[in-house]
């Protein structure tokens, strides 16, 4: 008898399995909505999918009357730069110090333990000390960002760098290979995929703290409209706007993955072994 753990679905099976944790949320919410309108038509706690609908369609087209864009829109670039620009920025800086404590005996004594006890500290804790420091522009939000996820990613290249097998950095020494090469063209290919990986399982932490920074000081982005319209209790806005942050973060998540295939085959080959 095959065993369970030996059998593979099919490509139309697997997409199908994968469509029904979906299917069975959809399904589960519109019953749940059904039950709470059928007794109270006003009820905002569950609007009907028709309703969200109608109302991200006007949010998507309709300018606002208060400053003329379309909110959607503009509260995602909005959004999507600030998160940009912080990811980018902590991918560079951690590839640069993660690679280079990895590699050399000194840094790593000296900045392992002031990374370890970096990551310790809730980012939201020090949310307020950002504000007070930088002001409540853009720049308190992006240093939030990468405060949250730089250690995290620092520390899982390191940890990269020093799995890389030691003959490697041997023959290269003996190749005559300086600390700079051995750097550039023995440690740093191969920690290049595994950034990509890092960036990918941050990207939900960098969300968080770009959505709680956009909550409390903000004049625009997907988080500041999210609290903004609660206070009205105006879930057709709230439950749209979740899914759309979704939608991106899952976006962003499979063009990583994608970017990370097309650089390095023989990465992904090698995980798929």
């Amino acid at each position: 008898m095959k065993r369970l753990i030996n059998q593979r679905p099919g490509r139309v099976l697997g997409a199908v399995l994968a469509l029904l944790p979906f299917a069975l949320v959809v399904l589960a919410y519109m019953a749940a909505s059904a039950a709470r309108l059928a007794d109270n038509p006003g009820d905002k706690l569950l609007p009907s999918l028709m309703s969200m609908a109608e109302a991200l369609v006007r949010l998507a087209t309709e300018p606002s009357r208060r400053t003329g864009e379309i909110l959607l829109w503009a509260d995602t670039a909005a959004s999507l730069a600030r998160l940009l620009t912080g990811v980018a920025i902590s991918m560079a800086l951690a590839l640069i110090v993660g690679t280079a404590t990895g590699l050399i005996p000194y840094l790593r004594r000296s900045l392992s333990p002031f990374l370890a006890a970096l990551a310790m500290i809730p980012p939201l804790s020090i949310l307020p000390i950002l504000f007070i420091t930088f002001g409540v522009g853009e720049l308190s939000k992006v240093v939030l960002i990468i405060f949250g996820i730089l250690p995290f990613m620092m520390r899982d290249l390191q940890q990269r760098v020093e799995e890389i097998p030691g003959e490697q950095f041997v023959k290269a020494q003996t190749l005559g290979g300086s600390t700079w090469q051995i750097l550039l063209r023995v440690a740093i290919p191969q920690t290049l995929p595994r950034l990509f990986d890092a960036t990918r399982l941050a990207l939900g932490a960098a969300w968080l703290f770009l959505i709680a920074a956009e909550a409390i000081a903000a004049e625009q982005g997907l988080g500041y409209r999210i609290f903004l319209v609660r206070r009205y209790l105006d879930m057709q806005t709230i439950l749209p706007y979740v899914a759309w942050i979704t939608l991106l973060a899952f976006s962003l998540d499979w063009l990583l993955r994608r970017v990370n295939h097309w650089l390095f085959p023989w990465y992904v080959t090698g995980r798929a072994k």
